[in-house]
């Protein structure tokens, strides 16, 4: 009976590690062939817990110029209006003149939600035809080329605020 236990036992913990492995392996649903590049990375302010990352891209390998999927889910309530205060004070740290494009702002208003605790934010970015945002898995809009690439800057540029959260995004975490 002791052998029959082990075996058993054995057995189920090939089965889930087998069904673990195939989890990591599924591809993002907007990028056949996208696979998570690590785990999602958590982004608190003052201790809060504001959303968690995670980067996709194909075959798991994130590339500068290759496409990717960047998905945020939401921690808590947050304003569109504080998403976008957010994102432009970001571009601006990064040195990228976002007061000579005053549309910016409208175009991001019109692909950026209200979100709510659990919602997602989803961009799929292809360098040099822009990007697609999605909320909760709808389409919201579509940004071009050098606002993309600006408003990405802000999780992959190698100038970000938070290069800790860059290097655990793109799977170089030490």
């Amino acid at each position: 009976m002791d052998l029959m236990r082990k075996i058993l036992i054995s057995s189920l913990f090939v089965v889930l590690l087998g069904a673990r492995a195939s989890l990591a392996l599924e591809s993002h649903p907007l990028m056949p062939g996208a696979l998570a590049v690590a785990p999602a990375v958590e982004f608190t302010r003052f201790g809060f817990s504001i959303y968690y990352a995670q980067l996709w891209a194909p075959e798991g390998q994130y590339k500068k110029d290759a496409p990717f999927i960047l998905t945020l889910t939401y921690s808590r309530d947050i304003t569109r209006e504080r998403i976008l205060d957010a994102s432009l004070t970001e571009m601006k740290k990064l040195g990228i003149p976002v007061e000579r494009y005053p549309q910016w702002r409208e175009q991001l208003s019109s692909v950026l939600p209200d979100v709510k605790q659990g919602d997602t934010l989803t961009g799929l970015y292809t360098p040099g035809k822009g990007s697609q945002f999605f909320y909760q898995n709808q389409m919201t809009g579509v940004l071009d080329d050098a606002l993309s690439d600006s408003f990405f800057s802000i999780w992959l540029d190698t100038r970000t605020s938070e290069p800790e959260m860059r290097s655990a995004l793109i799977g170089q975490k030490k």
